[in-house]
């Protein structure tokens, strides 16, 4: 997997974010997560797909990147940030996605001027690195809602939460993005097969 950026300075606190969680004077490293493509073969449906931008609570739905620490406190990384907000860098990772799968003769994001058989509303759920008492590398946990809904007739066709975990390989920036990366992927590949098994109603 690709990191935007090199390996960046160790964290200084084991088991926690430390000085991370600090004010830094400096201007923040910017990241930006990059999944593998997904593997389709499903039988490609003369449809079009929009992706809605995920829904999120004020603290994800930020380009912060979120923490929480040993004692249940959220926070979010010092000198650090997504490249966009978390819910519109996940509905770009979801839409590259489902792209490359192939079930849909089109994908697009939503607000879009093509008009869309299909909407997948996405809510965010959890996007943040999780830290717990005497662990030195924290855990990156991703959980969403996805549902997918026939606008031409107003009704849901089916909904799924996507979640996965990752252990960072130590407690440096750099493994934690991976990490990141990682559980990210896990999530919307398992949400691409659900949506690849899913039948909606070809014609109106």
């Amino acid at each position: 997997m690709k990191l935007a950026l090199a390996l960046l300075m160790s964290l200084v606190s084991a088991g926690c974010a430390g000085s991370l969680l600090g004010r830094s004077g400096d201007a923040a490293d910017i990241y930006r997560l990059e999944i593998p493509a997904v593997a389709g073969g499903a039988e490609r449906l003369p449809l079009a797909l929009g992706v809605a931008r995920p829904r999120a609570a004020a603290s994800l739905d930020t380009d912060r990147i979120a923490v929480v620490q040993p004692d249940s406190r959220f926070d979010h990384f010092a000198g650090v940030r997504w490249s966009e907000p978390a819910p519109q860098m996940l509905q770009a990772l979801i839409v590259r996605a489902l792209q490359t799968d192939g079930r849909y003769e089109v994908i697009v994001a939503t607000p879009s001027r093509v008009p869309a058989d299909l909407l997948l509303d996405v809510e965010l759920r959890r996007f943040e690195a999780v830290y717990a008492a005497g662990v030195e590398s924290p855990t990156v946990r991703v959980e969403f809602q996805a549902t997918l809904v026939d606008t031409r007739h107003a009704r849901r066709v089916s909904s799924v939460v996507a979640s996965a975990e990752a252990v960072a390989g130590s407690n440096r920036r750099s493994a934690v993005i991976e990490a990141f990366e990682r559980a990210t992927a896990e999530s919307v590949h398992a949400m691409a097969a659900w949506l690849r098994d899913t039948q909606p109603t070809v014609a109106d």
